[in-house]
């Protein structure tokens, strides 16, 4: 296989709501035996064919950092985090749908992510919405994940996922409710792996092929070459 361009993703969200079993599952398509905590941040790469199945086809590796910590951690912590955050083409906000308080977070993510030169309280409104003004230009792909589908009673879903509706009028994402420890909420020709793929190449439109794609830095096109697929660890 050539060396092929590559894309920069981050997996967002709090720790303990699955995004390292989401990233395995992506990645190797294969179930997280033994999960464990993420320190810094953990790269992993998946192949993507884009636009499969049409004359522009061509294939891409997708780098999925899972950024590990609390968005409640403290300012030393968040600055360090920081340098994760550049040359970023697109953000998956990943949340637990049995933990109401990992869906609200995602306000504070997508703040620390987006809009990191401004100060939480110039950006939050009393009631605790976006002051939307403030995010009216990204362009950055955005995909909401919801893990542990499979602990919710069905009685109970329509309730549920409507918890982060806000980033629905805020920033229009593709949005996926699965279970990490079943790849059949992945399946090839289902409706999540057709939402995933579209979001993946709205990334990789958004980073070759639109003059105004919006990315922070990426002054050179890093490429891997064939046989490079393996985890990358950041203590």
């Amino acid at each position: 296989m050539a060396s092929l361009d590559r894309v920069k993703v981050l997996v967002l969200g709090d720790s303990g709501v699955g995004k390292s079993s989401l990233v395995h599952l992506l990645c190797q398509n294969q179930v997280l035996g033994n999960p464990s905590w993420t320190v810094g941040c953990s790269v992993d790469v998946r192949v993507h064919d884009y636009k499969e199945g049409t004359p522009e086809e061509k294939t891409y590796y997708i780098e999925l950092w899972d950024v590990g910590g609390s968005v409640g951690s403290a300012s030393s912590v968040k600055s360090t985090r920081a340098v994760f955050y550049n040359s970023v083409n697109g953000i998956i906000f990943v949340h637990d749908l049995t933990n109401k308080k990992s869906s609200q977070n995602l306000r504070r993510w997508s703040l620390e992510a987006l809009n990191r030169d401004l100060v939480p309280t110039g950006v939050l409104v009393t009631n605790g919405d976006y002051d939307r003004e403030q995010f009216a230009d990204n362009q950055i792909p955005l995909l909401v994940i919801g893990t542990k589908l499979d602990q919710i009673h069905e009685t109970k879903r329509h309730e549920v996922l409507t918890r982060t509706a806000f980033l629905a009028e805020d920033f229009n994402p593709e949005e996926i409710n699965l279970d990490c420890t079943n790849p059949r909420y992945l399946a090839a020709g289902s409706s999540n792996a057709v939402k995933l793929s579209r979001f993946f190449d709205k990334v990789i439109e958004k980073r070759y092929f639109l003059r105004e794609g919006n990315q922070v830095g990426f002054p050179d096109r890093k490429r891997f070459g064939a046989g490079t697929l393996k985890s990358l660890h950041y203590d």
